[in-house]
């Protein structure tokens, strides 16, 4: 995707804020796959929440949300935090999570701050909170919730995997070895690609070590952050390799390929193997 289109992608949904707007972008844009306006959708929204975390993660405001939610709960009514979470444009699992991290702070934890690891094991399992009103309004919030919480994580986490195994079935299927990042890290690497090619391919001409499969789209900063994070430490141990942003990315950004790192939006066809002896028999 270019550039530009991605700009115009962004200003249609930044200008709806729904996912309506799907239909729009794909009446302009007919090769956009849902599963690509999806996660920039996704990407976008996450942005604007790290932007605007400081707004609520303080603590007068966060107990100013605690006294909204149990003032207005006194009254019997219903939807409260999802109300709450769209009046102040947070998301409803994040509001969640600090009206809960307030409640235990009130009746567990009196005076203290609730352990992070007993917050997410409560927003895991919303039955276990003892508060039944509470327990039925975060478990509202994580269902309603498109981008935060744990069914999300399963979701995401579940995609990952599906594209992981559609990688290595392909690699299975064209009969070349490799290293799964389970192997590399029995063997002790701290940085592991997900996959680490036994015999290097040559892709465009240039040399593939290892492969690194992302079921999301590469914009610009997500990219930048697995650049650092990620892949210039597996060029570091491996060599040259590639990534696969399944859903898309921003050409613009494919920059280092002549450096090691070639970006890709499916698996390539145009494979030449430097030693066939060497595929898996």
């Amino acid at each position: 995707m270019k550039l530009a289109v991605y700009n115009d992608v962004l200003n249609i949904m930044q200008e709806y804020n729904t996912r309506e707007c799907f239909k729009l972008i794909q009446e302009k844009y007919t090769d956009l796959s849902i599963n690509t306006l999806g996660s920039i959708f996704s990407q976008n929204y996450q942005k604007k929440m790290k932007k605007t975390h400081h707004i609520h993660y303080n603590p007068e405001t966060m107990n100013e949300y605690f006294q909204r939610y149990n003032s207005t709960i006194k009254k019997r009514e219903k939807h409260v935090l999802l109300r709450l979470a769209d009046e102040i444009d947070l998301s409803p699992a994040l509001l969640a999570r600090i009206i809960l991290e307030r409640y235990l702070s009130q009746t567990e934890y009196v005076g203290e701050n609730a352990p992070k690891a007993k917050v997410t094991q409560m927003m895991r399992d919303p039955a276990s909170i003892t508060n039944s009103v509470l327990s039925t309004e975060v478990q509202e919030c994580i269902l309603s919730d498109d981008h935060y919480g744990p069914i999300v994580d399963s979701i995401k986490h579940g995609i990952g995997q599906e594209y992981e195994f559609k990688l290595t079935k392909k690699l299975d299927t064209l009969g070349y070895a490799y290293l799964h990042e389970d192997h590399m890290r029995a063997r002790g690497y701290d940085k592991t690609p997900d996959v680490k090619l036994e015999v290097p391919i040559s892709v465009d001409g240039y040399i593939v070590n290892w492969i690194e499969s992302k079921a999301s789209f590469g914009d610009e900063f997500s990219n930048r952050t697995y650049l650092k994070d990620q892949f210039w430490s597996y060029w570091n141990r491996f060599g040259p390799g590639m990534v696969i942003y399944w859903f898309g990315f921003i050409e613009e950004l494919d920059i280092h390929r002549d450096k090691g790192i070639m970006l890709r939006d499916s698996f390539p066809d145009n494979i030449v193997c430097l030693n066939p002896m060497a595929k898996v028999k």
